[in-house]
């Protein structure tokens, strides 16, 4: 018997669908995603006009506790670029393509809350 997913883990996702059908909106498509490494997972891996974009989706309900694009912090970050570097060295063609890290966030409703786009993040 098939067990459902927690709360946060179904918002979670509704936040990222809703994040890709933005960027999509935007021009960019959709190369991976929910790509694992060792090192960690990066939510989604697109491309832009040459460009590979690794894009970090956070989502938050409220903004009691802080701000969604502030958990992305340095430790994150380094987990973020040694994934990346991962995927560059084992995505055969993609290792000389020039790259970039987008933060993605959602506030309220993660089906048609608020999205705000930080472009080369970091």
């Amino acid at each position: 018997m098939a067990r459902t997913p927690p709360k946060h883990l179904k918002s979670g996702q509704a936040a990222e669908d809703h994040a890709l059908r933005y960027l999509t909106r935007h021009g960019l498509k959709l190369l991976t995603r929910n790509y694992r490494s060792p090192h960690g997972e990066i939510d989604l891996i697109m491309h832009e006009r040459g460009t590979l974009v690794f894009v970090e989706v956070r989502y938050r309900r409220s903004t009691k506790f802080g701000l969604a694009a502030e958990t992305v912090d340095a430790r994150k970050q380094a987990r973020l670029r040694a994934t990346a570097e991962h995927y560059l060295l084992n995505i055969k063609g993609t290792s000389d393509q020039p790259c970039r890290f987008d933060v993605v966030t959602l506030g309220g409703n993660p089906v048609k809350g608020t999205v705000d786009w930080y472009p080369d993040a970091f």
